[in-house]
């Protein structure tokens, strides 16, 4: 990269005068910027911080988190998303107790061999909590490198991507490396944004090749999104004897380990009240009694939009066998919300419970 020494300085006495006050820059522990970097993958600033808040509340270091209940960590992640990297934290928590002494390492490289820390995290954590000259290479960093070098090609090709790995590498082999690479995470969020960005307050505007071709809005070349498909579900408070059935879902895969009212994704064209009493006998082993719409509600994942339709129901005797849940509980309707459960549960809970 041409004048890599120039480039630095700028974008660190850029960061000193205008870097956000995010509660994670107060601290130098690698515990908190650690979680603080597995919460902010996918997930914007403004709602990670609660969140994080919390979260170092309830797990205040390694070997509280190491030793969680999983249902406990569960329930302070519940509504963030993507749930494995809740799970993952735990995992590597304990790991982190059992190979380093509940000390995290320092050596990207180590890092890397824990669960959920990949090649971004390693380099973050290790340039920011311990000085390490580590690059970092997530959307806002290939995107501000994209556009200072006028890279017109597809960033996401592992041939472009490793060059862009080469030039944030560079960039972090000198003073304050953490910093450094946190700049050019912060200039990418708040000044050189995906549309409109803000060129006049650039402290690289003089070396962006982008800028000077005029269209730095088209750089890096974006790929045409998928539609994402609609998904119609039903689910159902079901009671019996004053309690209603919670089941969990298995630990992997979408909202893994989470607890959800039993029912299941309906087939093409099936009506919900029928898919309903058919998931419910396949995947709880339930009969139930007459069934009364309390409406429904909507969530979008990243891979598909779903719509989920709300029942109320009794169960006709037998008793519990799963077929897809892993555990299931009997309790209180009102203790439904003190489990740990994903957006759209809540969401369907609210709408039972009014």
């Amino acid at each position: 990269m041409r004048d890599a020494g120039g480039i630095r300085r700028a974008l660190l006495a850029w960061y000193d005068a205008n870097r956000r006050d995010l509660p994670w820059r107060r601290s130098r522990d690698p515990y908190a910027i650690w979680i603080s970097e597995a919460m902010l993958q996918q997930t914007r600033v403004e709602t990670v911080i609660p969140y994080y808040e919390r979260f170092l509340d309830r797990f205040p270091d390694v070997r509280a988190l190491a030793t969680a209940d999983m249902d406990d960590v569960l329930s302070v992640w519940a509504g963030l998303g993507y749930y494995s990297r809740a799970r993952n934290l735990r995992a590597a928590a304990q790991q982190v107790v059992e190979r380093y002494g509940a000390r995290l390492p320092s050596d990207a490289e180590a890092l890397r061999s824990l669960p959920g820390i990949g090649r971004y995290t390693a380099g973050a954590v290790a340039s920011i909590a311990f000085d390490r000259p580590e690059p970092v290479l997530d959307g806002n960093v290939k995107r501000v490198l994209a556009r200072l070098l006028d890279l017109r090609d597809d960033v996401k090709r592992s041939d472009e991507s490793e060059r862009l790995w080469a030039e944030a590498a560079e960039l972090a082999a000198g003073p304050r490396p953490g910093d450094l690479n946190q700049a050019l995470m912060e200039l990418g969020a708040v000044c050189c944004t995906p549309r409109s960005p803000d060129c006049s307050a650039c402290p690289l505007s003089r070396r962006c090749a982008a800028r000077r071709g005029g269209d730095p809005e088209s750089i890096p070349l974006r790929t045409a999104k998928r539609a994402v498909p609609r998904v119609e579900a039903a689910a159902a408070l079901l009671v019996r004897g004053g309690r209603a059935l919670a089941v969990r879902r298995p630990p992997r895969g979408l909202m893994g380990g989470l607890w959800e009212l039993p029912g299941d994704d309906l087939a093409p064209r099936e009506a919900p009240a029928r898919g309903l009493r058919r998931a419910l006998r396949e995947r709880v082993g339930l009969d139930v009694g007459p069934l009364r719409k309390a409406g429904s509600v909507e969530h979008v994942f990243t891979h598909r939009r779903l719509r989920l339709h709300v029942y109320c129901c009794e169960a006709q005797g037998g008793r519990v066998r799963l077929a897809g849940p892993d555990a299931h509980r009997w309790l209180a309707p009102s203790g439904l919300a003190r489990l740990p459960q994903a957006s759209l549960t809540r969401k369907a809970l609210e709408l039972l419970l009014q």
